[in-house]
């Protein structure tokens, strides 16, 4: 009888809704039990579906609350019946590790660029991450990750525009290798530019970080072929690693001169004490407080990007650059701000020698702090020549709008400012302006 008028209870609570519409059936088995779905064994109720909840109704009144407890673990598993049975319908896919996990992240937007001589306006495709990570250890939180990026761009030599597809990462992640710390092997994070955009600076679709942007100091990139040990714990989080030195965009062929044994190797680092203790946590910035502190750099070894001559690896130079920042956020708002500077032993020119500072905040509102304000402010200072400096300025600002958590609008504008018209890097700057419209998405 326990089993008749719980099953008669499973059907009430599936059903109540669509037998009031009288677009549901009831079917019964041998043993007196009620289902709402058909199946080997089991024969329509005649009855129609008011008398049948009347009866629910009142076999429902003789229930204890454990009795309900069962019930409820019995709706469940005839549910799981019905979605497995609908699964094994949809067309399998076949892999040879326990699970896959996909991803993407997109980047698309508008660009309405204004500089002395032109004015200039296009849709982009700024990002467009497509993403797969293997879980191929017993171990749940290691697995392999590979990351495609397609970009697009309308400078090339036959001057026709092309979109290009390339690995951006590529590695290994296995957890737990050393005592609260996990390694990535192949083409991996680099310590600093990951951890900026996921702590500090949260609108990489409209610009990149201090350190990577080309109107700001522009010293390295996000990724590169080597092995990145990283630890969390509450109140301190590292990133050491040893890497090619040139980035995922650079070239190193293996070969230097009798002087350069580190031919391009390059030594980066973070670390970070987390003063509010929640450093192992994977933070949300509409839900947590942290206040953070870091100190981070790289020590590049014969970097080909720092070469004296035409030999990009022989007359490659040594160059070093390092900084301090700190964040503090609530849901509420995030402030952050930091000072970098670089040294190089080029003797020719001295493009990689310099110091700055960005400092940038964020300010939240609406019922669910959708809804927020940006600014970004950038400056660079670097030798022209040995007696000569330059100077750069980056003022960003704009407005975002969280629509769902895997989409974001944003409206920003940018002014770039070169004082005396900078030359930086070998290419001469032009002051400018710009408007963006930008769709974030994430899924």
């Amino acid at each position: 009888m326990k089993k008749i008028v719980l099953s008669t209870l499973a059907a009430l609570t599936i059903g109540t809704v669509s037998a009031t519409a009288g677009d549901i059936k009831f079917y019964t088995d041998a043993n007196g039990q009620v289902f709402v779905t058909a199946g080997e064994g089991r024969t329509e109720l005649k009855a129609n579906p008011q008398e049948v909840m009347g009866a629910m109704q009142a076999a429902s009144q003789a229930v204890t609350p454990s009795e309900k407890k069962e019930m409820k673990e019995e709706i469940k598993a005839e549910l799981k019946k019905d979605i497995l049975a609908e699964v094994k319908k949809s067309t399998p896919v076949f892999s040879k590790t326990s699970k896959l996990k996909f991803s993407g992240t997109h980047y698309l937007g508008y660009n309405q660029k204004n500089t002395q001589s032109e004015n200039t306006g296009n849709f982009e495709m700024r990002r467009n991450y497509v993403q797969v990570k293997a879980y191929v250890l017993d171990d749940p939180k290691s697995f392999l990750r590979v990351t495609l990026d397609s970009t697009y761009s309308n400078s090339t030599a036959d001057g026709e525009g092309h979109a290009d597809v390339y690995v951006k990462y590529a590695y290994l992640y296995l957890n737990e290798v050393l005592p609260y710390t996990g390694v990535e092997f192949g083409m991996v994070h680099r310590p600093w530019i990951d951890y900026e955009e996921h702590q500090s600076w949260w609108m990489r679709s409209i610009s990149k970080v201090f350190v990577e942007a080309s109107e700001a100091s522009h010293l390295t990139n996000s990724a590169d072929l080597g092995v990145n040990f990283k630890t969390k714990t509450p109140y301190f989080t590292s990133e050491l690693g040893i890497f090619n030195g040139e980035g995922y965009h650079g070239s190193n062929d293996g070969e230097g001169d009798e002087e350069h044994i580190g031919d391009g190797i390059s030594a980066e680092w973070r670390v970070t004490g987390a003063l509010l203790g929640n450093g192992e946590k994977k933070r949300k910035p509409l839900k947590d407080d942290y206040f953070d502190v870091s100190f981070f750099g790289q020590y590049n070894m014969d970097n080909s990007k720092n070469a004296t001559g035409d030999n990009a690896i022989v007359d490659a130079e040594d160059y070093v650059w390092y900084g301090l920042h700190t964040v503090y956020n609530t849901p509420s708002f995030l402030i952050a701000a930091q000072y970098v500077t670089s040294e190089n032993d080029r003797v020719d020119d001295s493009n990689w020698n310099g110091e700055g500072y960005s400092v940038n905040g964020t300010y939240r509102f609406g019922e669910k702090k959708q809804f927020s304000v940006i600014g970004r402010y950038d400056n660079w200072t670097a030798e022209k020549s040995d007696t000569e400096e330059y100077e750069t300025n980056s003022a960003i600002y704009g407005v975002a709008w969280q629509q769902n958590k895997n989409f974001k609008w944003l409206l920003s504008g940018q002014s770039y400012d070169a004082k005396d018209g900078a030359n930086y890097k070998g290419s001469a700057a032009t002051n400018w302006t710009s408007a963006m419209l930008t769709a974030e998405v994430h899924w």
